[in-house]
């Protein structure tokens, strides 16, 4: 018990004394460096304390409300880089599948070359969107929801060559680069109004033209390069002898069309046998 009631007898006068001793203001007007320190350890501690303190009612204040992503200081949404949400490398921009959803197409690293933006949310091409990546040579932007592509989106991409816009929801082309090799527009909802008479006629490198699983009516202009066709599933009910040879030349040979594919449509192919003369091979598709 004495023990006890000296400890509580001594202890406030204990923590007087080191009160006094190291009162900063007292050692400041003594001008110790020693003062210094400690008052600069005193304005630290406390800009630091005030700063959690911030921090955490900011937490507990935001806690409950949904992320909407980064904001700035004036409370507009940031974008975040590209190269954060995707896989940047050499010359190629992966973006497959992106959490937070992508519903544009992303600003691009300069001197991209292969884009792949498959499997998003994207739902229109802007002009504006490829405007300066002149060094793109592939894009693939399967398995979004793209339903319009202005006119110019792909206008400046003279080195493309590889174009995919497969599962998407399309109804019309636009006008496409003439140095493409391959084309793919599978499952869309195209129609023939949709597709430009001339829509391929200019791109005389183009080998691969994918248009299965829309809802044309027509075969369109096959470019005399192209070498393997797919129009499976759509709704064509004719052709002539003039969709794949030349109605006024019984000598054209065309052996570079190697595969046709009009399987899944309405047409009897059979009715038709002058409209095959010039291909090698036979399409494939109803003949019965």
């Amino acid at each position: 018990m004495k023990t006890l009631l000296l400890s509580c007898l001594l202890l406030p006068w204990l923590l007087s004394a080191a009160a006094r001793h190291f009162d900063p203001d007292s050692q400041l007007q003594r001008g110790s460096l020693a003062g210094q320190e400690v008052q600069g350890y005193f304005n630290d501690y406390t800009r630091s304390t005030r700063l959690k303190r911030a921090m955490s009612s900011e937490m507990d204040i935001t806690a409950d409300e949904p992320d909407d992503g980064p904001v700035s200081a004036t409370g507009e949404a940031i974008d975040l880089p590209t190269c954060l949400l995707c896989v940047c490398l050499t010359g190629s921009v992966y973006c497959e599948e992106v959490s937070p959803d992508m519903t544009t197409v992303p600003a691009l690293p300069k001197e991209t070359a292969y884009l792949y933006a498959r499997f998003n949310k994207i739902k229109k091409i802007h002009t504006k969107d490829f405007a300066d990546f002149a060094t793109l040579k592939r894009i693939d932007l399967s398995g979004n929801m793209i339903s319009e592509i202005e006119d110019g989106a792909f206008a400046k991409l003279t080195l493309l060559e590889q174009l995919s816009l497969a599962e998407n929801q399309l109804v019309k082309l636009p006008i496409l680069p003439p140095k493409l090799i391959s084309f793919n527009a599978n499952s869309n909802l195209l129609k023939t109004k949709g597709v430009k008479v001339n829509a391929f006629k200019k791109l005389t490198k183009l080998v691969n033209l994918y248009l299965a699983n829309n809802q044309l009516e027509a075969v369109p202009h096959i470019p005399e390069s192209v070498q393997i066709l797919h129009l499976q599933n759509n709704n064509i009910t004719e052709i002539n002898r003039s969709t794949f040879c030349k109605a006024n030349d019984t000598y054209y040979l065309r052996p570079t069309l190697s595969e046709v594919r009009i399987d899944g449509n309405p047409v009897v192919l059979s009715k038709y046998p002058d409209s095959f003369t010039c291909l090698k091979v036979l399409p494939v598709g109803r003949y019965r």
